[in-house]
């Protein structure tokens, strides 16, 4: 069966149900999505490709939507191979295809797929190139970094429909109908969240546009309430915290520190916080807590000495944030140690690598477990994050 998004464009994407891991690191346990479009009109253009993985039933898709037609075109917004591993096989298909690209995807394209010659049958396009399809065309913007250094992304110039590669995508499958801003606020903070300039100066081109629906190359066709999924985007691409509150992260290895997290939560809410999320990095998914990190106004890392330096989830956790470009929050420190405390040090250290944080005093020092004599100390740093 073909979806249509509009009379003129149908989806010839599809489900990957036996992925389990997302660019072999996040947990994707409702599989995920590879989207692809075809534009008809006197010409046809194929809206990119699918992983490899994908590619028998993604051709199948695309034979019998285009029903004896042709593609002319194939767009490719994208060159990761999750949406640029079935070229060589949809080429095969369609030999008189020609590839529609940036001038940086088109040198990708040798990279990807060595001693193949595509010369023969490239179209480079650059900001503001167009291409006619017959009484509409697509117009080209380029939005590099986002997250790739050959991104762009197409408008139809008829039906209104942005084209946007990964900007607005989520983790998932379209056939499971799950909440879209908790996974693509995932996805954003894990994917692109590094890459927020790129993504404003995309957001202020889109803004020039008459938009009516957006195609990203994961998660749903976004057909309306589309200034919230903009606004969404400009806050999360600006740095600016989503939600006021706390998320508490900890990483303990006996429980103590476990304790004195779940502790300061407590003196949190009870000092009137509007929200408090609590976190065990050796448990919860590390994707989840960067993008609970990144969502919420204020955060407090708790964790145990190990090693003479930080227990490994925590360092790894810290080390993600950073990576990601973590910055513009106040944060707080509790350790534990049970004869040398070593975590502050390196938790401070890893945390004055990120931009624009302000880190909160007192760190709250226990040793071994949480004794009545640290109480003082967790009430006065509860209380220092409110402020």
């Amino acid at each position: 069966m073909v979806s249509m998004i509009t009379d003129t464009i149908s989806y010839v994407g599809v489900d990957d149900l036996e992925l389990d891991l997302f660019e072999s690191q996040y947990a994707v346990p409702n599989g995920m999505a590879y989207n692809s479009y075809l534009v008809f009109d006197e010409r046809v253009a194929l809206m990119d490709a699918v992983d490899r993985r994908k590619s028998d039933v993604w051709l199948e898709k695309v034979h019998r939507a285009l029903a004896g037609r042709k593609p002319d075109y194939l767009v490719i917004h994208h060159m990761e191979p999750d949406h640029s591993g079935a070229i060589l096989q949809a080429l095969e298909r369609y030999p008189a295809m020609k590839i529609v690209g940036s001038a940086r995807a088109i040198l990708m394209l040798g990279q990807f797929f060595d001693g193949v010659d595509f010369s023969h049958n490239t179209l480079v396009v650059k900001e503001g190139d167009t291409l006619s399809l017959g009484e509409r065309e697509l117009r080209f913007y380029a939005a590099p970094m986002v997250h790739w250094p050959e991104v762009m992304v197409s408008y139809d110039t008829c039906d209104r429909v942005l084209f946007s590669a990964d900007a607005f995508g989520k983790f998932g499958t379209l056939s499971c109908n799950e909440e879209w801003v908790s996974e693509a606020r995932r996805y954003y903070f894990n994917i692109c969240g590094k890459y927020g300039v790129s993504v404003q100066a995309l957001l202020k081109k889109v803004a020039e546009l008459d938009v009516a629906c957006i195609c990203p190359l994961h998660g749903p066709v976004l057909r309306s309430k589309l200034n919230y999924y903009i606004d969404l985007y400009a806050k999360w691409s600006s740095y600016e915290p989503e939600t006021e509150g706390v998320f508490v992260a900890y990483a303990s290895i006996h429980g103590g520190t476990a304790e004195a997290a779940r502790r300061l939560a407590e003196l949190l809410y009870a000092k009137g916080a509007k929200r408090v999320m609590v976190a065990d990095l050796c448990r919860y998914d590390r994707s989840r807590a960067v993008a609970n990190a990144f969502r919420m106004s204020r955060l407090v890392v708790a964790a145990s000495s190990y090693d003479g330096g930080l227990f490994p989830p925590m360092y790894d956790f810290l080390h993600h944030l950073q990576i990601k470009g973590y910055q513009r929050r106040r944060v707080g420190i509790i350790e534990n140690g049970s004869w040398a405390p070593s975590a502050d040090r390196v938790m401070r250290n890893l945390l004055g690598q990120m931009a624009h944080l302000e880190l909160i005093s007192p760190t709250v020092t226990i040793h071994s477990r949480l004794k009545q004599q640290d109480e003082h100390a967790l009430e006065a740093l509860a209380a220092a994050m409110l402020k």
